[in-house]
């Protein structure tokens, strides 16, 4: 009898490949950026951060200023992320890259989980008081147990 062997992809076998990290400009994001490029560094690993654009109803109301101000937000981040790789250049390499999905930020996160093959989800804890009442992003992504969460406080 000859064994097979397959070579479909499995997550986490040999440490992460792709961390993920929520990043929207929020303090709490940024440290989990931090935390997640130092994850990323130690393992060799590819850190994709991906910021969530929210689509609003109400944006097609208001035109264009919305998705103005998520582009701009988006381009922040970028600029803040690649400063910080340069500043850090020779002593804190890490292999990244950016991503913006579109959607709510529980659903973008998962989306560019998926797509990514993301090994590992990081994201900081959630600043907002009404999400120790119905969950934060943190918790859906717990609970939908698919990857390894670290939240950043």
């Amino acid at each position: 009898m000859t064994e097979q062997h397959s070579h479909q992809f499995e997550r986490g076998t040999d440490g992460p490949k792709v961390i993920l990290v929520g990043v929207d400009g929020s303090d709490s994001s940024l440290r989990a950026a931090a935390y997640a490029g130092g994850l990323a560094r130690r393992q060799h690993a590819l850190l994709a951060a991906v910021y969530v654009q929210p689509v609003m109803a109400a944006g097609a109301a208001l035109g264009a200023p919305v998705a103005e101000t998520t582009d701009q937000i988006a381009e922040e981040l970028v600029a803040q992320i690649r400063e910080a790789a340069e500043r850090l250049k020779g002593i804190f390499d890490v292999r990244w890259e950016f991503h913006t999905f579109r959607g709510d930020p529980y659903n973008g996160l998962v989306k560019a989980a998926e797509e990514l093959k993301a090994d590992a989800v990081v994201v900081g804890a959630s600043e907002q008081a009404g999400h120790r009442i119905i969950g934060s992003v943190a918790i859906r992504l717990v609970k939908a147990g698919r990857w390894p969460v670290t939240v950043v406080p």
